[in-house]
């Protein structure tokens, strides 16, 4: 089995606490030498000045490539433009692009009056700096506002088209999801990387109830597994075997890279890279 490339999501501390949880998943999995590490943006944008620290303190400390997620969401085109701005004088040349989530009690996305009313309209304007590599979120399973994946593969062209260079996708539960996804991708005319989102999971209550919020399909035969796993006290051992099988389902598909997920909890993440044989890169010198 070829051994993938992997990436990881963090989202940014609210505390001390917090802070010392990053440090530490950042400690496990930093040496794991990933291709990029991503810093989260929080609903309606409540995180903006947050994720600004944590990018940067990453980009200084870790020595792995960041990229900051960067939305629509309660800001004018000149603010967030100016957000992206600042990233590029820290050096942060890479942008996680997304229309994002409305603030919590809100009716669904209402844009800003003097803001991105899309992702896309965000897209064609860091694009037209020219100064970041533009990711961009896609999603196999449809998105709650979709009506069909269909959709969601042409929305994601109209990403691409407005200057995104990568997608990274929402989680799914079975290979299958993201092959047909990829399919569709490429029969629309989409050749940009579309790295599959992955997420070990570490409390199936609390990621079913993740799924459900974004449109995720859950398996049956899952929470048949979770129901027995749970019962028997064996739910981390199911979850490594889990994640580690469709890992392995989507190196063997051929895909190149993993996007793991890893809501500042290291452990499981590191386990199943370490089963796919992604471990710690030690330096000749280090050992001679």
């Amino acid at each position: 089995m070829t051994q993938p490339a992997v990436s990881f999501e963090f989202f940014p501390p609210k505390s001390l606490e917090g802070s010392f949880k990053l440090w530490e998943t950042l400690g496990v999995l930093a040496p794991l030498k990933p291709d990029f590490v991503s810093v989260t943006y929080g609903a309606g944008g409540t995180t903006r000045k947050l994720t600004h620290e944590a990018v940067t303190a990453i980009d200084a400390n870790f020595g792995v490539p960041v990229a900051a997620h960067l939305t629509c969401v309660d800001a004018t085109r000149t603010e967030t433009l100016e957000i992206a701005e600042q990233y590029a004088e820290a050096g942060i040349s890479q942008i996680v692009a997304l229309r994002g989530d409305p603030p919590k009690g809100a009716d669904g996305f209402k844009a800003h009056p003097e803001g991105f009313g899309s992702s896309v309209e965000l897209i064609e304007a860091l694009a037209k700096t020219g100064k970041f590599e533009i990711r961009v979120g896609a999603y196999p399973d449809p998105h709650p506002e979709a009506g069909s994946m269909q959709e969601c593969v042409d929305y994601l062209k109209r990403k691409i088209d407005a200057g995104a260079t990568s997608a990274i996708t929402q989680f799914f539960f079975e290979a299958d999801t993201f092959f047909r996804f990829r399919d569709a991708c490429t029969a629309a005319g989409i050749n940009a990387p579309i790295l599959p989102g992955v997420l070990p999971i570490e409390n199936w209550p609390r990621a079913r109830r993740f799924a459900s919020a974004c449109g995720t399909v859950i398996p049956q035969w899952l929470d048949d597994a979770y129901a027995s796993a749970i019962r028997d006290d064996r739910a981390d051992l199911l979850s490594t075997a889990i994640c580690t099988e469709l890992c392995t389902d989507l190196i063997e598909g051929d895909a190149e890279q993993l996007h793991f997920y890893t809501l500042n909890r290291p452990e499981l993440t590191r386990d199943v890279c370490a089963a796919l044989g992604v471990v710690p890169k030690v330096a000749l010198a280090e050992v001679a």
